[in-house]
């Protein structure tokens, strides 16, 4: 093997090893979704199984010139094109490792043997697969015990967990600003709810003197909550709305449900407050709620509502947008009170609530009103936000890459409703836009093929006056 030759392979097999590592991680590590639930199978043929069947074809030192010259440079683009790049943690590092090791050991074994570099490519990456997914199954069983009695170690700690198809982030933002103004309240970070965050989260920043430890729990798999709640066990779960959201992974409405209620199956649990969009029946640890929840009034100044609390009718006012934030505040009002909390620290706590960062959040800018909702990916709240934008006066804009995870009826509803009210309609990648196509005016609309273009485009499309609205956001690998 000449040496050209040589470092041709390690670094393909390298390359190979950095597309499916980071394609894992986008995908939760489940590499049957990385496989048939990708939302661009294009790119695995073009950054991984191309350079694979192009290597038995070409012979060398041409395939040398095809992978230096082609194939890494525009791997290398890719990668800095990716708005969701390769995060390196340490599971991260511990793969590309082994893999390299393994490369080396590999390739050292070749050399004894004649033309057995044409079988090494696959060699490397599968047995690093293996050996990767055993050692953190291992070590995770390990920081889970560990972040297990950590968790129980802290005196007096209670725990509330929030699980949902859509608003558990909000409910948990908001419920953490009522209860610190009494209690010391510790809440997961950004987006934190697989099983795994949480473990980091309990082991690595969960202080030791929390009254009040808030954490969500999501799920894409059957028994994804049930094994978060056996963990945590909290004593008060919240079940908010819940819907067709990750219909893919889930295949039925009634799947999500009963995945949802698998956090009732606290072992510690003292009270459920859960949505009416979840059939159950009544018991004496559940309250259902919105309970009597009157919308009195929701503009672009905040949502006013009534909701009845421990057998009274009370009013209550919050400054951020959307009426269905009512429903969701509405959790947080049952849950404080039922940590002790008066009527009056509520209503208090509730009007200095800060906006959700990227969720129906108002910004004004050059003379232009923003309404940040990139973090909103579900139909109920897309909806609510186009509502919202149809009660201002000057021109309206969306950006937007439609539903994602979710039916193309769902995405027609959207689309219409966005035509209705909208006089710019600016399209995000490529996942919705035949839907947008036939149910938007074509003289409104503008495909977006590539986000980076998107400064420029908004510089040169809207003025002062615009109401701006971003609408749900996806990384570009969807």
């Amino acid at each position: 093997m000449e040496y050209l030759n040589i470092v041709t392979h390690i670094i393909l097999i390298m390359s190979l090893g950095w597309y499916l590592i980071t394609n894992l991680q986008w995908y939760n590590y489940k590499l049957d979704r990385v496989v048939f639930k990708h939302h661009k199978w294009q790119w695995h043929i073009t950054y991984f199984l191309s350079p694979i069947v192009l290597f038995y074809l070409i012979p060398e030192p041409y395939f040398s010139g095809y992978f230096f010259i082609i194939y890494l440079t525009s791997f290398v683009l890719w990668n800095r094109k990716l708005t969701n790049p390769l995060v390196m943690t340490a599971r991260v590092k511990r793969f590309l490792a082994i893999l390299l090791i393994l490369t080396f050991i590999v390739i050292g074994i070749c050399l004894m043997y004649e033309d057995c570099v044409n079988k090494i490519i696959f060699i490397p990456l599968i047995l690093t697969y293996i050996l990767s997914t055993i050692l953190e199954k291992l070590l995770f069983i390990s920081f889970k015990n560990r972040a297990k009695q950590r968790h129980r170690s802290i005196a007096g700690l209670r725990t509330v967990a929030i699980t949902a198809s859509f608003g558990k982030t909000s409910i948990k933002n908001f419920l953490y600003h009522v209860l610190k103004s009494r209690f010391k309240v510790y809440k997961t970070p950004r987006s934190v709810n697989t099983i795994a965050g949480l473990v980091l989260d309990v082991n690595r920043d969960l202080p030791l003197d929390t009254q009040i430890y808030i954490a969500e729990a999501g799920a894409r798999a059957k028994g994804d909550i049930e094994e978060i709640t056996l963990f945590l066990e909290p004593q008060i779960c919240v079940i908010g709305s819940v819907g067709e959201q990750h219909i893919e992974y889930f295949k039925t409405l009634n799947n999500i449900i009963q995945t949802k209620m698998e956090i009732l199956k606290s072992p510690r649990m003292e009270m459920g407050f859960v949505h009416e969009s979840v059939p159950i029946k009544d018991y004496p640890k559940i309250t259902k709620f919105p309970n009597n929840l009157n919308i009195l009034k929701s503009t672009l100044d905040g949502i006013w509502f009534e909701v009845e609390v421990g057998g009274r009718v009370e009013e209550f006012y919050a400054p951020i947008l959307g009426s269905f934030n009512a429903i969701n505040l509405t959790a947080v009002i049952l849950v404080a009170y039922n940590l002790g909390m008066s009527i009056l620290e509520i209503k208090a706590a509730l009007t200095t609530i800060p906006q959700v960062e990227h969720r129906l959040q108002k910004i004004e800018q050059n003379g232009k009103v923003i309404l940040d909702d990139s973090f909103n990916g579900n139909l109920e709240g897309m909806l609510e936000a186009v509502k919202i934008s149809s009660t201002y006066d000057g021109r309206r804009v969306i950006i937007t890459p439609g539903l994602v995870e979710a039916t193309d009826t769902a995405n027609i509803m959207l689309a219409k409703a966005v035509n209705e009210t909208f006089d710019l309609v600016i399209v995000t990648g490529s996942l919705n836009t035949h839907i947008f196509t036939s149910n938007i005016d074509k003289d409104k609309l503008v495909v977006l093929k590539e986000k980076s273009q998107m400064q420029t485009l908004l510089a040169s499309s809207t003025r002062v006056g615009d109401l701006i609205l971003f609408a749900n956001d996806a990384p570009n690998f969807i």
